[in-house]
């Protein structure tokens, strides 16, 4: 249960993040020894802040890159749900709406105390696990998580059916809402010729 951090910092979580790593609390007591820079060598990632739709690709990205068995830790109130940026228009309410999270760690931000205590509980969570159910010791291949594609808005490939159908029906619908406007058109236009027909032979007779 020796773990290994990835050096991934995204706001102000990564600056007690830092803290938790230098000699006053020292996680590296718990064999968090060395943050390491590349995500092949690392087994945890420790999601440290707000998370963005410009940034959530490169964290799926660094994710897939990471040997397993792996695990997440989603450290403060942003990276668990968006904390007091949940309705922005640029970030992302929660990472785990696109990688699993395993601990869950409150706080804006969290304490290195808080850090220390989320860390241990994983240490527990991977002493109880069994090679019976875990993922990575199964036969079936685990897929990577498709990357999210940045556009006007972030778009997880997973959704591309959900997306599809939606798409279609407010197609439909602004067809439908388009043939009911050209049909009202017709009608006004029909009746603007019938009353034009009926006056002229009045006009007709006074003369």
């Amino acid at each position: 249960s020796s773990v290994w951090p990835m050096m991934f910092g995204l706001a102000c979580c990564a600056i007690e993040m830092i803290c938790t790593a230098a000699s006053r609390y020292d996680f590296s007591r718990f064999g968090m020894e060395v943050m390491r820079p590349s995500p092949r060598q690392a087994d945890l990632m420790i999601v440290s802040g707000t998370v963005t739709k410009k940034m959530i690709p490169q964290i799926v990205r660094l994710y897939n890159q990471m040997p397993e068995p792996k695990y997440v830790v989603a450290m403060g109130a942003c990276a668990s749900g968006g904390g007091p940026f949940k309705e922005g228009y640029n970030v992302v309410s929660g990472v785990d709406q696109y990688v699993p999270v395993d601990v869950y760690i409150p706080g804006c931000p969290p304490t290195p105390q808080a850090l220390l205590h989320g860390l241990i509980t994983l240490q527990k969570k991977i002493d109880t696990q069994s090679i019976r159910n875990v993922r990575w010791y199964q036969k079936e291949a685990i897929e990577a998580i498709p990357v999210p594609v940045l556009g006007p808005d972030v778009i997880d490939p997973r959704q591309y059916a959900l997306i599809k159908e939606h798409s279609m029906q407010k197609l439909a619908e602004e067809q439908q809402k388009a043939a009911e406007q050209a049909r009202l058109a017709e009608q006004a236009a029909a009746g603007q010729t019938d009353g034009h027909a009926t006056e002229q032979p009045a006009e007709n007779h006074q003369a």
